[in-house]
């Protein structure tokens, strides 16, 4: 069986011109900072890539050109969550294809009010499993309007051949880590830490063994878990006490635009505007951010300059 995949895996935001125009260069220099930064691994096309407003044309373009750029630098992960079963076997397919690690999917929902039980869900999950043979990762988080109990993720990962890995980002989320490992035992091969790694330290105490964050300072982040997984607790907590409050400003804030103001900021990226209907942040906004960023010096503040 390959090494497990685990420590800080960031998702790659994805680049625009301020025409709102792909920015395929720009979308290099983003990956070549989070891999200078210290990513142990990259997740492309999730909800922090703004996946809701690219087209198709879109994800193929920016998964190509993301998997041909990184090379086998770092595992990449490649989100291909859609409502439809086959639509999300064939992304995963060809995710596989092009040269992923690992995708990460959500439960099948659409808009507020359309949610599939848990026989369909696990239906869904085992045909998007027969159509690949790399891992999948379930994203378990409130955005999906779809309650999966800790009992539920544990069968499916049992019964489920690539459904191996798990990001929970619910509420009580390090309790819930600790229940999946407990009933999943070796079938969970990766509980990991998402939201930005607001609950981090609580995760990792519980079994965490990976973190998805935002894509503006895994050097930060890496502080933590490098502590972490050598053993040294009251390092990890003084590095987390360190990097909280910019954590806490992406997470409450700033949300997935945080990334991109960072790297624009630092000269990473010429661009930092989302997609529309997406608004900017507000100029204050931006301006906080950069203030508690700049009291840590993270690599994205002077990796382009």
């Amino acid at each position: 069986m390959p090494q497990p995949y685990r420590g800080v895996f960031p998702v790659v935001p994805t680049i625009f011109h301020a025409d709102g125009a792909l920015d395929l260069d720009g979308q290099k220099r983003a990956i070549d900072f989070m891999i200078d930064a210290g990513s142990e691994g990259l997740c492309i096309l999730a909800n922090f890539s703004e996946q809701f407003v690219l087209t198709d044309e879109d994800r193929d373009r920016v998964m190509e050109v993301a998997l041909k750029h990184v090379a086998g630098r770092v595992p990449v992960i490649v989100t291909t969550t859609h409502f439809a079963t086959h639509i999300c076997a064939e992304r995963s397919r060809r995710a596989q294809d092009m040269g992923a690690a690992m995708v990460m999917i959500m439960p099948p929902y659409h808009g507020a009010t359309i949610r599939v039980g848990e026989k369909g869900i696990y239906e869904f999950f085992r045909r998007v499993s027969d159509a690949i043979s790399i891992p999948i990762m379930i994203q378990d988080a409130p955005v999906s309007g779809t309650t999966l109990s800790a009992p539920f993720l544990a069968r499916m990962a049992r019964e489920i051949a690539n459904v191996s890995y798990f990001k929970i980002e619910v509420p009580q989320a390090a309790a819930k880590l600790r229940e999946l490992i407990e009933l999943g035992g070796d079938a969970i091969i990766g509980p990991w830490d998402g939201e930005e790694a607001i609950t981090l330290m609580a995760d990792l105490d519980a079994g965490a063994t990976g973190s998805m964050t935002g894509g503006g300072f895994p050097d930060g982040i890496r502080q933590i878990t490098d502590a972490w997984f050598a053993g040294d607790r009251n390092g990890a907590m003084d590095a987390y006490a360190r990097w909280l409050p910019l954590i806490n400003y992406e997470n409450r804030q700033c949300g997935l635009l945080a990334a991109k103001a960072l790297m624009e900021e630092g000269g990473v990226i010429r661009c930092g505007a989302p997609r529309a209907p997406i608004a900017p942040l507000h100029p204050a906004t931006r301006a906080g951010l950069i203030e508690v960023a700049k009291r840590l010096d993270p690599m994205v503040l002077r990796w382009g300059k």
